[in-house]
């Protein structure tokens, strides 16, 4: 028989469908395994109507066979079949799709068409073969027919149809696996083990069983659709740690399953640790996305937001919108809708969990924490409301992590704010001379140690009508402070003269000098003025080289002029000004190491202290 030519302009179609429509060759067999499954659901819809079928869903199942001396892969299927004349119209049109037609008449009869699942819908994935194969055999006999043909192809040139030989009804597609070239192996696709952990990767929930040398290869009903009755919670454990390869349980898992614009089922997990490469660039996020049972994504970003970002899980949906490929989506619609359902659902097991089990919530915080921190000041703060009831710091008081809402509710009568002390770790933020007032008030603290800490609080602005408040304010608003207020100001303007020689010996280190009125026991501290502080200047400066700018503190030293220490500065400043400077730069390093900076110069800080001990 003459050799027919595609009905498109096959040449160009084709080689795009090759070469651009799939990123991965290893697609071929998800997409001819997928047709395959397609081909043999028509038939059991079929069989619920036809006695004659005579087949039961247990008789359905696809093979998968090789023959690496031949360079063959078969794939058979014992499905409908097609006849000469639907080789030529399915095989011979690119992009026609005879699943696509047999849905839409399926869904004509909705109560029948509810057991029934139609993967292939564009009629490309055909083609993928050739991706890995230079010739592509089909042999084919349809159901209620003695006929059977042959279609033979070698790529766009065109293909040849001629009747042949076949015991039963269904399909098999025999590829000649190309030779191997400088950049691509093929005859890896011809080994068993190669094949297997393909079918695993995308077809692993094909509903009808997948063969090779006898053995199912594929689980068939994921774990995920199963009715919660089925499954226990011990399953969906054991599930989690071996598909996503993790030593721990899981601290929370969640299973969904929504019907309406968008239905799908999903079964999600809250990991206890962060992954090694969490924080990092490498790390990439998203769950699996599957469309009935057939694997799209091995990672959808678009399935959780940001802040959510270390959840692992799978999404399975009959109702996306897929591309021709079957790797993208032709739009983003379902998803989202997906992705604002499970993202309250999330929401709620987080809250679930920090209310029922603190215990195991304070282990998740510690390595996910950070990452709801940064969703809070993401968007200029557009989710911090929806963030703000599961976030956790460390309390000075309760010495561990606690919520928003323990603080508050532990505040006691008159408190109008929610205090907060920024530190590199929980010992430094204790030991701030700034914190002395509030806490001789007894109030409870909340210390800031990670780098977004403050930035989050700011954003925040308040909880419940409670102010965030730093302990660095000048007006701390403690209800008793005015007094101390007042002093600091006249002392402030007795020793204006001290204030600018403090300023002046430091050389452009501080913006101004300044009496204190947050200052108990101990003689100095390192406060800031304008909108950045001593944090987030650090935040900006551990930033790679150029991308946090330029960003400075205006930084401000403060004294305490009720402490000994003020009084001998105030006396070398009237009476031997030399030594006062060597007391100013003194007292500026102290403040330096207590607010955990770095002295800037520790040989010439050395030299300062033994030039004072001399």
């Amino acid at each position: 028989m003459a050799k027919r030519q595609f009905k498109t302009e096959s040449r160009r179609i084709l080689d795009l469908m090759i070469n651009s429509i799939y990123t991965h060759k290893e697609i071929f067999l998800r997409e001819l395994i997928s047709n395959a499954s397609d081909a043999i659901d028509k038939l059991c819809y079929r069989s619920l109507t036809d006695e004659s079928v005579g087949m039961s869903r247990d008789d359905f199942k696809i093979t998968v066979q090789t023959d690496e001396e031949k360079r063959l892969i078969t794939i058979s299927d014992n499905g409908i079949g097609m006849t000469a004349e639907e080789m030529n119209d399915n095989l011979g049109v690119i992009a026609r799709s005879g699943s696509l037609q047999f849905k839409q008449e399926m869904e004509k009869d909705q109560e029948s068409a509810q057991d029934i699942d139609i993967i292939g819908q564009f009629g490309v994935g055909f083609y993928s073969a050739f991706m890995v194969a230079d010739q592509v055999t089909v042999i084919s006999r349809s159901f209620g027919t003695q006929e059977a043909s042959k279609w033979v192809s070698d790529g766009a040139d065109g293909y040849t149809i001629t009747p042949c030989e076949k015991d039963a009804a269904g399909t098999d597609i025999i590829l000649h696996v190309r030779p191997d070239g400088e950049d691509e192996n093929y005859s890896d696709y011809l080994k068993p083990d190669t094949l297997k952990r393909i079918i695993k990767k995308y077809s692993d929930y094909v509903r009808w069983p997948i063969v090779m040398d006898g053995e199912t290869v594929n689980s068939r009903i994921p774990i995920w659709q199963r009715a919660k009755s089925e499954v226990s919670d011990e399953d969906c454990k054991k599930f989690y740690r071996s598909h996503f390869m993790d030593y721990t349980d899981p601290a929370a898992v969640i299973r969904v399953s929504a019907e309406g614009a968008v239905s799908y089922k999903a079964m999600l997990f809250i990991p206890t640790e962060a992954p090694f490469d969490f924080y990092t660039a490498n790390f990439q996020p998203g769950m699996e996305l599957y469309s009935n049972g057939v694997m799209i994504m091995d990672k959808c970003a678009q399935l959780v937001p940001e802040y959510f970002r270390f959840v692992r899980g799978v999404v399975d949906s009959p109702d996306l919108s897929l591309n021709i490929s079957r790797e993208l989506l032709q739009h983003d619609r379902q998803l989202k809708i997906i992705e604002t359902n499970l993202e309250k659902k999330i929401k709620a097991e987080l809250k679930k969990l920090m209310e029922n089990d603190p215990e195991k919530y304070q282990s998740f915080w510690k390595s996910f924490g950070l990452q709801i921190k940064y969703g809070v000041v993401a968007q200029y703060g557009a989710k911090k409301d929806f963030l703000a009831d599961i976030i956790e710091f460390y309390s000075a008081r309760e010495k561990k992590f606690i919520s928003l809402d323990a603080y508050v509710a532990a505040m006691p009568e008159g408190q109008k704010h929610i205090y907060y002390a920024c530190g590199e770790n929980v010992q430094l933020a204790d030991g701030l001379p700034q914190t002395e007032p509030v806490k001789d008030k007894g109030y409870d603290i909340l210390y800031l140690t990670e780098n977004v800490d403050e930035f989050a609080v700011q954003v925040l602005a308040s909880y419940k009508d409670k102010t965030f408040k730093s302990v660095n304010d000048d007006d701390l608003d403690l209800g008793d402070d005015q007094a101390e207020k007042k002093e600091a100001d006249a002392a402030q303007t007795e020793n204006s003269g001290l204030m600018e020689f403090i300023k002046e010996s430091l050389d452009g280190k501080i913006a101004a000098a300044k009496i204190s009125s947050k200052l108990k026991s101990h003689p100095v501290c390192l406060t800031t003025q304008g909108p950045i502080s001593l944090d987030m200047e650090r935040y900006f400066q551990s930033l790679p080289a150029g991308a946090g700018g330029d960003v400075k503190a205006e930084r401000v030293l403060e004294l305490n002029a009720a402490h000994p220490v003020f009084e001998a500065l105030r006396k070398a400043y009237e009476n031997d000004r030399p030594k006062a400077e060597k007391y100013a730069k003194l007292l500026y390093n102290q403040a330096l190491l207590i607010a955990g900076l770095p002295v800037e110069d520790a040989t010439a800080f050395s030299d300062l202290v033994c030039s004072l001990m001399d």
